[in-house]
This record gives structure tokens, sequence and C-alpha cells, in this order.
């Protein structure tokens, strides 16, 4: 199957929580989207890594893409290296992306700037042709994506290009709260962390709506980019 764009995320939840809106859009506009997680996310303070599973299946399927694997790399621990960078080059291969979307390249947790930069290296070494691999007995044919940008995530980092999302803040909300284990619930007995308060789940959407505002629209997702970004025509601006 090959997609249009291929999201991938250190944890199950990072796509959602911060180009989920994108993803959606892209998708109603007739875009074929997958996700890869890189990890199950089995250090997370609440929840399993089972239960993440069954999460992530969820959130897929309100986001509407087409397919969603997890590469079960060991969360906080996988590194940058030969071994997780062709396993990655396997699924930039397998679905031949013309765009993928990957980890803020700061952030407060290690997993994203790692993941960041393994995925983005990854995207240039699938396309050398001396690099070959396998998948299910089959040769690989060599691909690389034209473009790569990085989401936003914890850090305000400025973004490069923002995408307006207006419309499309419900579905990925709904698809972030399909993580019920990770997030703000009142009657949870649960230890507390950064992601699990009030205000946490609330700046989902006032982020998106301050990035609107700020390019003259109700709601946006903004991304870091390797590569300057072209445009058509000036009147292609919003």
């Amino acid at each position: 199957m090959k997609l249009d764009i291929l999201a991938f995320g250190a944890h199950p939840d990072d796509i959602e929580l911060c180009c989920g809106a994108t993803i959606a859009k892209e998708i109603s506009l007739g875009k074929k989207v997958g996700i890869v997680d890189l990890t199950r996310g089995e250090l997370g303070t609440r929840g399993s890594a089972e239960l993440r599973d069954k999460e992530a299946a969820d959130a897929a399927k309100i986001l509407g893409v087409s397919v969603r694997e997890n590469l079960g790399f060991e969360d906080g621990f996988f590194v940058n290296d030969k071994k997780h960078q062709l396993e990655i080059i396997k699924m930039i291969r397998k679905y031949q992306p013309e765009i993928v979307l990957c980890n803020a390249i700061d952030d407060r947790h290690i997993d994203h700037p790692k993941g960041s930069k393994l995925v983005s290296d990854a995207c240039f070494l699938s396309g050398l042709l001396k690099i070959e691999t396998e998948l299910n007995g089959a040769s690989q044919e060599k691909w690389r994506p034209k473009q790569v940008y990085h989401y936003i995530q914890w850090k305000n980092l400025e973004p490069d290009f923002a995408v307006d999302v207006t419309g499309f803040m419900e579905t990925k909300i709904a698809s972030v709260k399909a993580y019920s284990s990770q997030f703000y619930d009142p009657n949870s007995n649960e230890p507390e962390t950064p992601i699990t308060t009030k205000n946490f789940i609330n700046s989902i959407e006032y982020r998106a709506n301050d990035l609107g505002r700020l390019i003259g629209v109700e709601s946006a997702e903004g991304f870091t980019t390797e590569r300057y970004v072209a445009v058509e025509s000036l009147g292609k601006l919003i």
C-alpha cells in the first residue's frame, strides 16, 4: 500500500497530540495516511503497553488512517543506530510516502528529539541504492520521501509553517481522549504527571487557537522543516 503521508511518533499519542488535526484534514482531502509508533510507551507512569495498544487502535479509527504499526523499540532507551535505522527504512520503503511527519527536533521528553533525528536520518538513508533491505522475504526498492516535517510538542518551538486545521479539532481531541489512561481524569487514583492535568488537556485547544490567531484562522498546527518550503505562487499563501 502506497501512502501519501507516513507519520512517525516515539510513543503512541505523540501524533494525535501534535498533528492529529492535520492528519484528519489530509484524509478528508483524499490522502492516504499511515502511522508508525516507535515504542509501545511502556515506561509511561499510567496504564500499560497492552492498554496503550488498544488505545492506539481506537485513536487510529477515529482519525481514519489507512494503517498503524508499532516497531516495538525500547521506550526511553532506543538509539539512533544502524539497527533502528534499518527498521524505519523498511517502513519507508514499504509505504513509499511522499511526506514524512516525525517528532519535534527539541523537546522535554528525551525520546522526542531522539526519534526526530532517527527518522530524519532513516529518510535520507532509505534513498540509497546500496542499502539493501528485505520485508517478508522480498527485496525492497529504495525510496526517499520528498519532505520531512517535524511537528511541535511540549515546547513552544517557532514553526516554519502552520496548517489551518479549522473544523478538525474535534476529531483531534477525540483521538487524544481515546488514550483515557494517559490524560486528565478527576476520578483516577494513579500518580499525577505533567500530561495528566486539566491544564494540559485544555492546552491542546488553546495552543491551536493561539497559533490560528497568528495566521488569521480559527485553529492551526505548526511544523518545522529541514528544507525551504516552496509555494507555487504568492497567491497560494493564506
